[in-house]
């Protein structure tokens, strides 16, 4: 090499070291995206830390990248498919957010499968049995993978992750009967820990079949929904509620006409009982499910428990079905899968808004005449001082 080459080259290397060192340094000042980047050839995945730590991080923290499912169906209720990004608009807290990313059923899927084995539901067990076959051909499809969970009283991991549509339908033919407990809330924060550390080119989704009943957990639902949120899960339900005042229901109407304005209450609270949207609705009528679902993200409550699942479902894009007769899970299960390879995914990074506090995500599509749903927001706590 010349010296003027020796020279010049001299004079590069500490200009790439420095940007080397700048593009090093960037990326830790902001929380990496949701679920972990592939690992080097040779280099193990780093384990995910305690739940603790996690919920730490989560306070300290802003949200990266937000992905929010979008179903749109038209006047009959079937599902459209025609749909381009010009034709959706995305509001975080009011403020309009670029589309950063945009899919239609095609991206795989991570699937926690959550089942109550509890003996409550003793008699619906074989249907429930028979729903592997579903849960492989209707839900996972081709590219999806799954893991299966059990509670009743306790927690059990009774299938990690796999694409292998055989171990999948042969540990759901083989459920056993558990004791009486229902760990309902605690189960769901199991299963929003496993999901965490799905790939981030993945479709986080729970699908819980359950009595919308919960004994004895520590987790408030809450707590477990702001975690789902953050972590970009959709939470479906399947509800096996066979209590005979729920089939005695009358058909739910329309909820009652809004007599004051939105977060206010127009009357004082009942004495020794606190007003919140719970409360409230019980004394005016139907429960509003998006009203509550906020209200029991922002403050990491409980719902009252004939709604749980419907409210997991409904903070977070999902679906509920409730199903009366065994015969009818399957059919529930089918209804799920056909949405998930049907629906839209829309994800773009905050931008504009003050990082702490409830947001509030409202997806607009140009289309006149079509019902659109996804989920309401999520919640960032303060720093902490």
């Amino acid at each position: 090499m010349t010296l003027a080459g020796k020279l010049a080259a001299s004079l590069m290397l500490p200009l790439l070291a420095a940007a080397w060192l700048a593009g090093s340094v960037a990326p830790a000042r902001a929380q990496a995206p949701a679920g972990p980047l592939p690992p080097k050839p040779g280099v193990p995945v780093q384990p995910a830390p305690p739940k603790e730590t996690r919920q730490k991080s989560d306070i300290r923290v802003k949200v990266d990248l937000v992905n929010t499912p979008v179903t749109v169906r038209d006047a009959a209720g079937e599902m459209v498919l025609d749909l381009t990004p010009r034709d959706f608009r995305v509001f975080d807290n009011g403020v309009e957010q670029r589309i950063e990313h945009f899919d239609l059923g095609g991206e795989p899927l991570s699937v926690v499968i959550l089942l109550e084995t509890s003996s409550r539901v003793e008699a619906l067990l074989p249907a429930v049995r028979r729903t592997g076959i579903v849960f492989t051909q209707t839900v996972l499809g081709q590219t999806g993978e799954a893991a299966v969970l059990g509670f009743d009283d306790t927690i059990e991991k009774l299938l990690p992750f796999t694409r292998d549509a055989d171990k999948i339908e042969k540990t759901l033919g083989h459920l056993r009967e558990g004791t009486s407990g229902a760990r309902l809330y605690d189960a769901l924060s199991e299963a929003v820990g496993l999901l965490r550390n799905a790939p981030p080119d993945r479709r986080r989704v729970i699908v819980a079949v359950s009595e919308a009943v919960d004994t004895g957990s520590e987790n408030k639902l809450g707590q477990v929904l702001r975690e789902a949120q953050l972590a970009n899960i959709t939470i479906y339900t399947v509800g096996l509620s066979t209590t005979a005042a729920e089939l005695r229901a009358p058909p739910k109407k329309s909820g009652p006409p809004q007599i004051s304005p939105p977060g206010t209450f127009p009357l004082p609270p009942q004495p020794g009982t606190p007003q919140t949207p719970t409360t409230e609705q019980q004394r005016y009528g139907n429960i509003d499910l998006m009203a509550l679902a906020v209200w029991i993200v922002q403050h990491a409550a409980n719902a009252m428990h004939e709604h749980a699942l419907a409210v997991a479902s409904t903070a977070t894009g999902g679906m509920h079905v409730n199903t009366f007769r065994d015969r009818s899970i399957e059919k529930a299960i089918d209804e799920i899968g056909g949405e998930l390879h049907a629906q839209y995914t829309v994800s773009y990074r905050p931008t504009g808004t003050d990082p702490a506090g409830y947001h509030e995500i409202k997806v607009q599509v140009s289309r006149p005449g079509v019902k659109v749903r996804s989920r309401p927001g999520y919640y960032l706590p303060p720093p902490e001082s």
